[in-house]
């Protein structure tokens, strides 16, 4: 197939922006010594054999547990208001997205920082408790808190593929069901949920993804205490300087998102168009 002319643009920016810092990063991966100066520089795959070491894989399990868990939460509160959303009248609907597109807006870094005035010893929280009487609890610098750091920053991006599916569904269909006597139960598990497939999917891989690699959320939310393998490419990049175990780590890291995308576009072209059972 002959490429036009118009597509060359595009071409050459996927080249500089995505081609060659991929390409750099696999060479720093498998590279030690000063890769800046030829010849003092060697191939090895020592890198990818050090982050084997239980200490790297215990903070890559601690990465993909909490994005897992804050995955299946925002599907369990992100579904039911996709549904509402979508059952809603059009101005009602409109302004319900928009509660939920307005707080993408505002920098990622301050939504992250407003939960610190929320959550601190001193915080808005811990001062209702207390005037109430009551002692102050640790709401910070856990893995509860890095959690619901996730869940707040990822849960639009659960609701609104779920809801661009759900708004397609046919009332036809639903209709016919319930003509048929089927209960509200059966429309849902043999109608609704089957169709909105493709936006599960969809909103699994879009929080996902987000979720393993965070490091501002951890950073702020736990303190620095609970390293994530977010954190761990930040601090070879900018503070230990270790260019080659970074690029390795983001190596893994990229593989393990790749290989994470294939099985839910495996799953969400087996389920395609939305199969009733």
């Amino acid at each position: 197939m002959k490429l036009k002319w118009t597509s060359y643009p595009y071409i050459v920016w996927m080249a500089i922006f995505i081609i060659v810092p991929l390409l750099l990063i696999l060479f720093f991966s498998v590279t030690s010594g000063d890769v800046f100066r030829l010849g003092e520089f060697q191939f090895t795959l020592d890198n990818f054999k050090r982050f084997m070491s239980p200490i790297y894989l215990k903070v890559l399990g601690r990465s993909i547990t909490l994005a897992l868990q804050s995955t299946a939460i925002c599907f369990l509160l992100g579904y039911p208001m996709a549904m509402i959303i979508s059952k809603a009248e059009v101005k009602k609907r409109n302004a319900m997205i928009l509660l939920f597109v307005v707080p993408m807006w505002m920098n990622f870094l301050l939504r992250t920082y407003a939960w610190l005035t929320l959550l601190g010893k001193n915080g808005l929280i811990n001062y209702i408790i207390k005037s109430l009487g009551f002692e102050p609890l640790n709401l910070i610098y856990n893995n509860k808190a890095i959690l619901l750091g996730m869940v707040y920053n990822f849960l639009p991006f659960m609701v609104l593929p779920i809801y661009s599916v759900l708004i397609k569904i046919d009332n036809s269909l639903i209709e016919a069901a319930e003509d048929l006597g089927a209960s509200k139960l059966e429309i849902f598990t043999r109608i609704i949920l089957p169709l909105s497939i493709p936006g599960i999917v969809s909103g699994f891989t879009m929080v996902f993804m987000p979720a393993v690699s965070t490091f501002v959320i951890s950073s702020l939310l736990g303190g620095g205490k609970y390293m994530l393998i977010g954190n761990l490419v930040e601090q070879q990049f900018l503070w230990s300087g270790d260019w080659n175990f970074g690029s390795a780590i983001s190596i893994v890291m990229m593989i393990f998102i790749l290989i994470s995308m294939a099985i839910m576009a495996k799953f969400d072209e087996d389920k395609k168009g939305g199969s009733l059972w």
